[in-house]
């Protein structure tokens, strides 16, 4: 199975690492992988600061290595919610429920091209030590850690 995620993945956090893995588990070792990532400008549209394209391609890169995947992969920046998914040939996209409306738009602006419609997996959003999801914004503002722990931010 041919398999898409997207993400800024700044910091890479529990949430992320569970989006990966699950995109990872559904390509199988005979499938492939697209992560597509915001690219520094896109990214620049965040409301945190976010490293360096390069630093968070080595942070997925690092996780991917660490976890002993075995399936193919390529990461290719994102310049906007899309990226290639529009156009590319591939069989499901794994999403998280923040956001399961761009894979929605997706499907739909797929349709319009004459595309085929691609499976949609969503995963839960992993909750933080207080019951709320982690998210880069949290971490960010000092409230959790990657991890989901309170810190007291």
């Amino acid at each position: 199975m041919k398999i898409m995620v997207g993400g800024t993945f700044d910091p890479l956090h529990d949430g992320h690492r569970r989006l990966l893995a699950r995109s990872f588990e559904l390509a199988g070792p005979d499938g492939r992988v697209i992560i597509g990532l915001s690219s520094d400008e896109f990214a620049g549209n965040k409301s945190h600061p976010v490293q360096p394209y390069a630093v968070r391609r080595a942070g997925i890169e690092r996780f991917v290595r660490e976890s002993g995947y075995v399936t193919p992969y390529e990461i290719e920046p994102l310049f906007d919610r899309f990226g290639s998914a529009l156009d590319l040939d591939f069989d499901a996209l794994v999403v998280s429920e923040e956001t399961l409306p761009v894979a929605i738009e997706i499907n739909r602006l797929r349709r319009e091209r004459q595309k085929k419609k691609v499976d949609i997996h969503q995963i839960t959003c992993v909750l933080a030590e207080d019951g709320r999801w982690i998210s880069s914004t949290r971490i960010h503002r000092g409230e959790i850690d990657e991890h989901g722990r309170l810190t007291g931010g």
